[in-house]
């Protein structure tokens, strides 16, 4: 009995000493498995590399009444807001007149395309071009052939298409848009392009500005004129003039009008045909609006031939008759003639009316006005915001010149558009003041410009930005630190080595506590004998 009791302390202590070894190494290689663990985690999760998806491309056709313009633009593939940040990159006008021109050989229309379609080409990297849409948009010019030869219309879009399809790019449509779609459309390019939607922030990144108000849009046409600017919510809810569009998360709410047949070039068509009315033998006429010294003819074809002139057709009408206008040069005459083509008194002296009996809230903040009115100012030497003052001294002083004195005043001389800046300049005068009803308080906050920055201010800019709404952003790419595999791996390996080595810690426990109770039961056997 004295032996036993002697060699048991002995072993026990061996014992002892051999599992706190084995304990301690096992806890060491526990907290190593552990710390590579969230190590290697947090090496994946936050050393990752995102790589962006490159650049989308986008073609715009803006197929006007008087010209076609090519618009390529581009926007970050991921996108912001489910709407691209879209640029201006090239711009090209295709020679010759609108595509409604084409109206009696519409197999014609894409030839005219080909010189800017083959420099487009060249912008955008080959390896993009099956994956950039194109699309055309025609205006108030297509929209008036569809009312007069719908059949027409229709060739001249198919025989389009047809062109388009045959082309690297992935054709989308051809359409005509309406002219409510044009205003709405050139209102989001001037408020995208004076950065109304979205900055850059201090981190470069792309924000919403907070309490930043919208700039309304002015665009005149060849053959039609829009008005598009932000209203209270509750205005006018009865109205087809208001609407909602939804741009980069928010939401807005405007009023946008177009005028057929109030562009610049129908405009003046209808001046002359009022000019011709009660006429029976006369083949000369006086233009006031023309300058002094001027003379031109025309067909009848060419002043009644237009949808928009229909209405002031005479019963002896020739479409071969040669019709010649002098020009009197008379300001004041021509300003009174030019009134003559706005109904106001439809609008029954109602402040929420502009003419001809048309529903618009009153006008407020500030406008860009683009195409048509940034070309008549620009003949001025006028461009930006100016006072009504200096707009109607520029005018008077205009047209009271000789014919011989305007290629010396004009930056470009060109005779169609020369001969006409005149009356340009009264339209717009009544279409603003006693139209819209901009005062000399508030034709200040007109801004008349013809781009910002590298961009043109056009509706094709706003069409793009709405397309983007519907076109798929791409993923970015993620490159990893770890391969996925060998992360997978690393994280198995050391979570089997944590679980073995945190059993065995749990198996030692065990033990040693039953290690215990027998040599407690022991003692107070040997005790008690």
């Amino acid at each position: 009995m004295f032996t036993v009791l002697t060699r048991q302390p002995c072993e026990q202590a061996g014992l002892k000493a051999l599992s706190r070894i084995s304990a301690i190494i096992t806890l060491v290689v526990l907290l190593l498995s552990i710390v590579v663990l969230v190590a290697v985690t947090l090496i994946q999760i936050h050393q990752k590399e995102v790589l962006l998806p490159g650049l989308k491309y986008g073609i715009v056709l803006d197929a006007g009444s008087s010209r076609t313009t090519v618009y390529v633009y581009q926007w970050p593939a991921e996108k912001e807001n489910n709407t691209g940040v879209v640029s201006q990159t090239f711009k090209c006008s295709v020679k010759g007149s609108g595509i409604s021109s084409y109206g009696e050989n519409p197999q014609d229309a894409p030839k005219a395309f080909e010189d800017c379609m083959q420099k487009v080409k060249g912008h955008i990297p080959a390896h993009l071009h099956g994956s950039t849409c194109i699309y055309l948009g025609a205006t108030a010019g297509m929209r008036l052939l569809r009312l007069q030869n719908e059949t027409a219309a229709n060739e001249v879009l198919a025989s389009i298409q047809n062109y388009f399809e045959s082309q690297p790019f992935d054709f989308r449509d051809a359409q005509i848009i309406s002219g409510q779609e044009e205003g709405i459309y050139g209102w989001i390019t001037a408020n995208y392009l004076m950065g109304n939607f979205l900055e850059k922030s201090l981190w470069h990144m792309w924000v919403h500005p907070n309490g930043k108000e919208t700039t309304g849009a002015l665009d005149l046409g060849g053959a039609s004129t829009q008005i598009s600017f932000a209203v209270e919510e509750n205005v006018g809810l009865n109205t087809s003039d208001i609407v909602k569009v939804s741009l980069y998360g928010y939401e807005y709410t405007l009023y946008t009008h177009s005028f057929q047949c109030y562009g610049r070039n129908e405009a003046e068509r209808r001046f002359l045909a009022i000019l011709l009315q009660n006429y029976t033998t006369e083949t000369t006429f006086a233009n006031p609006c023309y300058p002094r010294n001027y003379n031109t003819t025309f067909t009848e074809a060419h002043v009644f031939g237009s949808l928009c002139t229909e209405d002031l057709r005479p019963e002896s009408y020739d479409p071969n008759n040669i019709i010649t206008f002098e020009g009197t040069g008379d300001p004041s005459l021509c300003r009174e003639k030019v009134a003559s083509l706005f109904n106001f008194s439809a609008c029954h002296d109602r402040e929420v009316c502009s003419f001809n009996g048309v529903y618009q809230p009153k006008v407020k903040g500030s406008f860009l006005a683009f195409a048509g009115f940034y070309y008549t100012a620009s003949a001025f030497n006028l461009s930006g915001s100016f006072s009504l003052h200096t707009f109607n001294s520029s005018t008077w002083n205009f047209c009271s010149q000789n014919w011989g004195k305007l290629p010396l005043l004009l930056p470009r001389f060109d005779e169609e558009y020369a001969r006409s800046y005149c009356f340009s300049a009264h339209f717009i005068y009544h279409l603003l003041v006693n139209g819209y009803k901009f005062t000399e308080n508030t034709w200040p906050q007109i801004h008349f410009k013809k781009e910002v920055g590298n961009s043109s201010i056009a509706w094709s800019l706003g069409y793009m930005l709405s397309l983007t709404n519907q076109i798929p952003a791409e993923s970015p790419l993620i490159r990893l630190p770890i391969k996925p595999s060998a992360f997978m791996g690393t994280l198995t390996f050391f979570t089997a080595v944590a679980l073995l080595c945190l059993t065995y810690l749990v198996y030692l426990c065990v033990s040693s506590r039953n290690q215990r109770r027998s040599q407690h039961a022991l003692d107070n056997t040997v005790d008690s004998e």
